[in-house]
């Protein structure tokens, strides 16, 4: 492999940069993903204290909301009054 040992390469800066790039990339998808499950779980809760049980047909459309859908749902929950408003809504998407 180019006449280079595999320890030799993990010592090099090129392999270095790459990991420590690497790394930052995983933490920055780790921190957004549980950003997202935060607000998932956040918007359920709410949901869920207006409505009572939602319908498991609304929880999986509420699963499967990117985070920006969720920051936008938490606002819209606001002014729903019946789960029928929360399903016009979630028809919208």
């Amino acid at each position: 492999m180019l006449g280079f040992t595999a320890s030799e390469l993990q010592k090099s800066r090129f392999y270095q940069e790459v990991k420590d790039e690497g790394r930052q990339e995983g933490e920055l998808i780790g921190q957004q993903r549980g950003l997202q499950l935060e607000a998932q779980s956040l918007v359920l809760r709410l949901l869920t204290r207006k409505f009572g049980v939602l319908p498991v047909g609304i929880l999986s459309q509420v699963e499967g909301l990117t985070l920006v859908r969720l920051e936008e749902l938490a606002e819209a929950l606001l002014g729903f009054e019946k789960v029928a408003d929360l399903e016009v809504w979630l028809q919208k998407l």
